[in-house]
């Protein structure tokens, strides 16, 4: 049968900006398959505004660290060459590799052009707050030292909806561009009016050449790279039937089979629910609102009622196209979205996202090996390893809820007769030290089980009903599995 998924994100915002990253995922692999990981989301491979760029400041989609522009021919992470290597290792370890690609907007141009543009209000970006009128923008994308290989497209100001920014006067604002059949997408996120603009250089998905360069890009990219799917940046600001119509043309190109998550940041159920349809399912998303209710657990304590923590969340709607995670690059300390789940309640969260049957789980690089920067913070590889090692090898069959008290909560998986031992018992309190009596099969009758976590030393007994009283620490997480000469 087949084994569970497990995504990592072999990512964090202060990734050391050395070139190395592609060659640390190479040597990686083989350890990583071990661990239970069997995808990696990997950052931005195209060039950005230089080689200290995390990559969400694209500059040009057709250089993954070949050419010498903006300073460096490898990018933060590495060169292509390195890049290719660090593929072709997680495919021998039979690790699928989902790229991140950003399509929202373009950065650090060549060149200043003038143009027309109206200044509207940031709060109501559908509100104009000034006659037309003409700013130096940087918007002009010449790419040199590329000569046109791969793509001879270059960009100016009528591939763009947006700027930021007026070389001339040195003024910011959010300035859209004026011209024939210039305007905001209707098809973006509602927030402040129009959630079309986000950052930097605007790219105008309603321009037709704009379109067809960047599907043309995206088969490119896979072909190029050999990667088995995408992470879709930012998809709330760009025009939603584009991100439909590039996902049914690389899947046409690529196959069906080729992955997409996208970057829907919205933790409104209902609005997720919205853009699912809208993209007729073509791709999953990422459960942010999943995301701030373990944040939220994570910061009431034993005042979150642990039975609510699905409510209103995707994985309960739509298990299919959720992909599940605790944090990432921008909910970290100090980043955009920062909205860091405490470490008392990190391994319970993780139980609560490797450990059932619903959504594409995704593990985070900081969390797993640690955050680097001005604040390091430790790896939670100890907390963590063992709850890959029982969603890979235990966390199989069918899934009763003992969802019934406030501060303690559990469930089983019965297992299945294809994986030998397979089976698990979990415990969550953020309270009091607790217990569930749980039933995991009359069959089971007199088996040791212990807890994977080493939370818990003693050892549980299956009694001849098939039930067990199954202990957990107060604000701590137990897996009971059964006992087998390897734990």
């Amino acid at each position: 049968m087949e084994r569970n998924h497990t995504i990592l994100q072999f990512f964090e915002w202060n990734t050391p900006a050395d070139g190395s990253h592609w060659n640390r995922l190479k040597e990686m692999a083989p350890e990583l398959k071990k661990t239970g990981i069997d995808a990696v989301w990997l950052p931005p491979v195209t060039k950005g505004q230089s080689d200290m760029d995390n990559g969400y400041g694209v500059y040009d989609h057709y250089d993954l660290g070949e050419f010498d522009q903006k300073g460096t021919v490898r990018t933060k992470y590495g060169t292509k060459q390195q890049l290719h290597e660090a593929i072709n290792a997680c495919h021998e370890h039979d690790i699928q590799v989902y790229i991140d690609v950003v399509m929202n907007h373009k950065a650090g141009a060549d060149e200043t052009e003038s143009f027309q543009v109206v200044e509207v209000d940031p709060m109501d970006r559908n509100k104009e707050i000034s006659e037309p009128f003409e700013i130096e923008g940087w918007t002009k994308f010449n790419f040199t030292n590329r000569k046109g290989k791969y793509s001879d497209f270059t960009w100016n100001h009528t591939h763009f909806s947006g700027v930021d920014y007026d070389n001339r006067t040195g003024r910011n604002g959010i300035f859209r561009i004026v011209g024939e059949n210039k305007h905001w997408s209707e098809h973006v996120d509602n927030e402040f009016g129009n959630f079309d603009y986000l950052m930097y250089a605007d790219i105008d998905y309603n321009h037709p050449d704009v379109k067809k360069e960047m599907i043309e890009w995206g088969k490119w990219l896979a072909d190029t790279t050999g990667c088995d799917g995408y992470r879709l940046d930012a998809i709330k600001h760009i025009n939603h039937d584009f991100i439909r119509d590039f996902a049914a043309a690389l899947m046409e190109h690529r196959g069906d089979h080729f992955y997409f998550v996208g970057e829907f940041w919205n933790p409104q159920l209902e609005a997720c629910q919205k853009y699912l349809d809208h993209v007729q399912f073509k791709i999953d998303l990422f459960d942010v609102a999943l995301h701030y209710k373990l944040h939220e657990a994570s910061k009431k304590g034993r005042a979150f009622d642990l039975p609510t923590i699905f409510h209103d969340t995707l994985v309960q709607t739509h298990p299919l196209n959720a992909v599940t995670f605790v944090d990432n690059h921008d909910s970290q300390p100090n980043e955009s979205l920062e909205s860091w789940v405490d470490d008392w309640f990190k391994q319970s969260a993780y139980a609560l996202i490797l450990l059932r049957k619903d959504g594409y789980p995704c593990v985070f690089y900081g969390d797993m090996y640690g955050i680097g920067g001005d604040n390091p913070i430790p790896g939670k590889k100890d907390a963590l390893s063992p709850l890959l090692s029982v969603r890979r090898e235990k966390a199989y069959g069918e899934q009763d809820d003992y969802f019934d008290h406030p501060n303690t909560i559990g469930w089983v998986r019965r297992g299945v007769p294809e994986m030998p031992h397979s089976g698990c018992a979990v415990v969550i309190s953020n309270g009091e030290n607790g217990e569930k009596r749980m039933l995991v099969g009359k069959e089971r009758a007199g088996e040791v089980w212990v807890d994977a976590t080493g939370n818990r030393q003693e050892k549980v007994t299956i009694g001849e009903d098939g039930y067990a009283g199954f202990p957990v620490n107060g604000g701590s997480v137990s897996v009971w599995v059964q006992e087998t000469d390897e734990n």
